[in-house]
């Protein structure tokens, strides 16, 4: 069931995205890059699937992970951290009765919003070659059992069509258009190509908050979020930078201690022993373990 301080979370993050600035919610993976970007001052954090894939089976996005194991990363992740959590929901994992359960599920993970897409199984990344996407009317059925299945009306189910690189840039408007008017919350347009068609979706579906993918394979523009809101969008993610920035300092490091058999080179580019252990809450650890120990009560 949803907490009280869960409901008015969500409750602020609706609020949020409905006025400006843009909102910019980095890439996380784990709970660690979560309380990362927590620390850094952002207002929200969103999972990628592609990110969550890579950390947990060091496999590509392409369809591999289960709801279960996507839901309980989330459930770590909102554990961890006090951000509104966006979460990948992939297609729902299934027919309309997979995404009625899969909304139960990540709403009692204490996730804020969910998106869902128009593609076939088995899926994958949005900017990858060889993309399926189903008939409309089934992306409209999953929507209609999600908005259905949510208990907490401010848990927000964001509609997203892959069909640009499938079907044409005009097509992915009119799937668009056509899932807000089911109910979606938010529309996501995946992998645009160009200014101009950044420009159009802002005009033609003004009516919705919109939400883009800044990350990708170089298909959509790589603009400011200044840019974007100018261009009409309210949310902006950066799915994989943590990650793939993480991953070449820790190619880094392993390659010099490969070669010299050391990494104290490399110490100046690190994050301090301590450092790390007081971002992770230490010393609120240590504190309330001696108030336990002193017989006091937790303030």
């Amino acid at each position: 069931m949803n907490a009280p301080d869960t409901q008015e979370k969500r409750r602020r993050f609706r609020a949020r995205i409905a006025r400006k600035p843009i909102l910019s919610a980095p890439g996380c993976y784990d709970a660690f890059s979560a309380r990362l970007i927590e620390y850094t001052g952002f207002e929200a954090a969103y999972m990628t699937g592609a990110g969550v894939s890579a950390g947990l089976a060091a496999a590509p996005d392409i369809g591999l992970l289960t709801m279960t194991e996507m839901v309980e990363q989330a459930r770590r992740i909102t554990d961890a951290v006090g951000l509104p959590l966006i979460a990948d929901a992939d297609t729902g994992y299934g027919g309309s009765l997979n995404v009625y359960r899969t909304v139960r599920q990540f709403e009692d993970a204490g996730v804020c919003a969910i998106h869902i897409e128009d593609q076939d199984l088995p899926k994958r990344c949005g900017h990858l070659e060889g993309k399926r996407i189903v008939p409309a009317e089934i992306m409209v059925e999953r929507l209609r059992a999600a908005l259905d299945a949510r208990r907490d009306p401010n848990f927000l189910i964001i509609a997203r069509t892959d069909a640009r690189a499938v079907l044409g840039f005009e097509a992915a408007l009119e799937r668009a258009q056509r899932y807000g008017e089911a109910g979606a919350d938010v529309l996501f347009v995946e992998a645009p190509e160009g200014v101009e068609e950044l420009g159009a979706i802002g005009r033609r579906l003004s009516g919705w908050p919109l939400f883009i993918n800044r990350g990708g394979a170089e298909k959509t523009p790589h603009l400011s979020v200044d840019d974007l809101e100018t261009l009409g969008f309210s949310i902006v993610i950066f799915p994989g930078d943590t990650q793939k920035a993480a991953g070449q300092a820790m190619l880094e490091v392993l390659r010099v201690l490969k070669q010299t058999g050391n990494t104290e080179a490399l110490q100046s580019k690190m994050m301090g022993f301590h450092e790390r252990f007081e971002l992770l809450g230490l010393s609120g650890y240590r504190s309330r373990e001696a108030g336990w120990a002193a017989g006091g009560k937790k303030e």
